[in-house]
């Protein structure tokens, strides 16, 4: 069973960052992407940044220019820095694993709260 732990969350005024980090269980090179999402009150966990196995990253539209994912293999963990957070940001991110046998997996969250 592959586990992922999140680290990083917290409390930030406007304009703030933060770094989240998120440690897996086995090597990263075996799973065919990682990525973060995050699920604000009421309303549906969606995709915030994907990397892939030969470390091709997506971003959504909305952290497009403030959020980087990036990696450390070495490590086996995948990070998020989040520049020039805003309120509409806060939300719990979740890490997630999919694997090349459609098996995937799931951090446990990390609460992100943007607030003066």
């Amino acid at each position: 069973q592959v586990q992922l732990v999140e680290s990083g969350g917290g409390l930030v005024q406007p304009g703030g960052s933060l770094r989240l980090s998120c440690a897996a269980s086995r090597n990263i090179f075996s799973f065919d992407a990682m990525g973060w999402y995050r699920q604000a009150p009421g309303k549906q966990r969606e995709l915030v940044a994907l990397i892939s196995s030969i470390g091709s990253t997506n971003h959504a539209e909305s952290v497009k220019g403030r959020f980087t994912i990036s990696r450390d293999v070495a490590k086996n963990t995948v990070y998020l820095q989040m520049n020039s957070l805003k309120p509409e940001d806060t939300a719990v991110y979740y890490c997630n694993a999919a694997g090349f046998s459609r098996d995937n997996y799931w951090g446990q969250g990390t609460q992100v709260t943007v607030s003066s």
